[in-house]
């Protein structure tokens, strides 16, 4: 028989409980987004904007975005992580390796001609954080990995058609691994955030800067420079460049449990490869557009192109004794990176 007294302290406990627990399932929250691309730029309204409106129309207008591009909450980019990872902001997006040295592990996307297909290599850059440095990102909560379309050389008053050309050129490379590429080619490499290639351009800073076709319309370089450089379709890529979405641990567990799944939901592979591929499909397009202007494009050939590998080649081998100096196996992460490119690209 059940004790009249113990059913009615236990309803109206229930009862008491029930507003919080309603108002758990039915949470509303705005998320700050925070990056360092420009309003204009496809990255953002192609991207992150999209990426924004479809966790929105998902969580049936539950979860709302504040979107901040161009630094506009304030610092660098390269505090972008720490600004996640702090709760200064909610999600960020962000080149790891604008904090040099800070995730040694990320940067096997970034050494030259490991990839050639931003879609499979997103895939193959997610599977690899997951299986060989998920613990470097562990201070936030990581939604997507991914690299871009192959990089270009974009220089103002002289083309670039051999490495030879190189010498004497001040170049602009996005990440360390990117300007240690660019010192061994023959350039004098030089370091620098996108948003500042503009300027640097303007005053001679530099000569030239290292970028996927697509991002050079957003920092103007098809106005600022006469000649483009690139590796032939099919080739891998000088380099590429190696993003990271990530979001506040503690405000995505704070999320009602639906309102996670809205984001596990529109976070990994799929999103990683969907993002690589939103950037790499953009390049020919800009590429016409560059040759519309009357600007030039030059396609290394094979001697070129092998003489730029053979150049570079001592990179990878520098960076696998950086990371092993470090404490991981580098031999054992590059071939896990090169075998992961592979197999994605053979599904792809």
């Amino acid at each position: 028989m059940i004790d009249r007294r113990k059913f009615i302290q236990t309803g109206s406990a229930l009862a008491l409980g029930a507003p919080a627990i309603t108002g758990f399932a039915q949470q509303s929250v705005t998320l700050k987004f925070h990056t360092f691309m420009a309003p204009a730029s496809t990255v953002w309204t192609k991207i992150h904007k999209e990426w924004m409106a479809k966790v929105e129309r998902e969580s049936g207008g539950r979860i709302k975005f504040e979107g901040y591009p161009a630094m506009q909450l304030g610092g660098a980019p390269g505090n972008l992580y720490d600004q996640a990872r702090d709760g200064v902001v909610d999600i960020i997006w962000v080149l790891p390796g604008l904090t040099a040295g800070r995730f040694p592990r990320t940067e096997v996307f970034e050494l030259p001609f490991m990839t050639n297909n931003a879609e499979s290599s997103s895939r193959a850059a997610w599977e690899y954080y997951q299986t060989n440095m998920a613990d470097e990102f562990k201070e936030t909560h990581v939604l997507a990995f991914h690299t871009h379309g192959p990089g270009v050389l974009h220089s103002k008053d002289k083309a670039i058609k051999s490495a030879s050309d190189l010498r004497g050129m001040k170049v602009r490379g996005p990440t360390r691994q990117a300007t240690k590429l660019l010192s061994a080619a023959g350039a004098t490499a030089v370091g620098m955030p996108l948003p500042q290639i503009p300027d640097a351009l303007t005053k001679g800073t530099i000569d030239a800067c290292a970028l996927p076709w697509e991002v050079i319309p957003s920092v103007k370089v098809p106005e600022l420079v006469k000649f483009h450089s690139e590796f032939a379709p099919g080739t891998p890529a000088l380099y590429t460049s190696t993003f990271v979405m990530t979001m506040n641990t503690a405000k995505y567990q704070s999320l009602a449990p639906d309102l996670k799944k809205v984001i596990d939901n529109n976070s990994g592979s799929a999103v990683s490869a969907w993002m690589g591929k939103v950037q790499e499909d953009l390049d020919p397009v800009v590429r016409k557009m560059v040759q519309d202007r009357g600007n030039s494009v030059h396609v290394f050939g094979a001697a070129e192109t092998a003489e730029f590998q053979r150049l570079t080649a001592n990179v990878e081998n520098e960076w696998v004794a950086e990371v092993t100096k470090r404490g991981y196996d580098g031999k054992k992460l590059l071939e896990s990176a090169k075998a992961l490119v592979a197999k994605h690209s053979k599904k792809a």
